[in-house]
């Protein structure tokens, strides 16, 4: 039974499977839209809130704390974590949740995935 095991396996073992949803998180944050696999854009949904509300949460007179700048350049990378610090984190502070959408798209041709957008609200 899988009992509590709620993330998606995605046909991978558990470190590539960490490394992808790192490199798509790092693609949204990058270019703020992205299109991928339905089931991948929803295991992507929460991490990617999780770095928002990191980057939200540790902001002290409007500068955010070197743990929490630390914290996001470990998970996306020094590019991606400074955009989350600097620009996407002070654009959703007086928002609850809910930062990014998911957008169902028509199937892919060749083997018939469902796709979707993931953006930034």
């Amino acid at each position: 039974m899988r009992h509590h095991n709620a993330n998606r396996k995605l046909s991978r073992k558990s470190g590539p499977r960490k490394a992808l949803v790192r490199s798509l998180a790092r693609s949204l944050v990058l270019q703020e839209k992205i299109q991928t696999t339905e089931a991948k854009a929803k295991e992507l949904r929460p991490f990617v809130e999780k770095l928002i509300t990191r980057g939200k949460a540790s902001r002290g007179k409007n500068t955010i704390t070197l743990a929490a700048r630390r914290f996001l350049i470990s998970q996306v990378g020094s590019e991606a974590g400074k955009k989350i610090a600097d620009v996407l984190a002070p654009k959703f502070q007086t928002r609850a949740g809910g930062y990014v959408r998911i957008l169902h798209m028509p199937r892919r041709i060749s083997d018939g995935s469902s796709m979707a957008h993931i953006e930034f609200v």
